[in-house]
């Protein structure tokens, strides 16, 4: 694959991945969030789709780095495909299943494989090691905040309805 062809590629799976399911999201986004207790230190709705706009922008530049180095078949493009399969996961978890316990367990586990993804990287390509700290900085705060909301609001896990 062409280096142009295979960095689009790289930059479209995260953010075409992440876009649709946000879209399939917007219901839920817009009818039982706004029911839910948030704390007051929440970020607007509107901040989310461009923060993360630039985080999957991001994480498939940094990808595309390492792949190119160390090939599809290494272990960071592995521990990516995996914390990046945790991430798509958290969204439909928390917004559509309302399963909040387990959207708290996904981002614990997308958080430690997200630091393992990033000392792997360091080992092939530091630049693209540090194009994943703005995206594990924001999943910190969003750990954080889904921490928050799963402990202020356990009769919102369906499982229990």
């Amino acid at each position: 694959m062409g280096n142009a062809l295979s960095l689009g590629t790289s930059i479209a799976i995260p953010l075409l991945g992440g876009t649709s399911i946000g879209i399939s999201m917007r219901d839920d986004v817009k009818t039982w969030f706004p029911t839910i207790k948030k704390p007051s230190w929440q970020p607007p709705n509107w901040l989310f789709g461009p923060v993360w706009t630039v985080l999957y922008t991001l994480m498939g530049i940094s990808s595309w780095r390492v792949y190119s180095k160390a090939g599809l078949m290494s272990k960071p493009m592995f521990l990516y495909a995996v914390q990046l399969a945790l991430n798509f996961l958290w969204s439909p978890l928390f917004f559509k299943w309302h399963q909040l316990p387990a959207a708290s367990a996904d981002i614990t586990a997308l958080l430690g494989v997200l630091g393992l993804t990033i000392v792997e990287f360091n080992k092939v390509d530091g630049a693209a090691a540090t194009m994943l700290y703005p995206y594990l900085a924001w999943t910190l705060f969003a750990t954080a905040l889904t921490y928050n909301i799963t402990m202020n609001n356990p009769s919102s896990d369906s499982s229990k309805e």
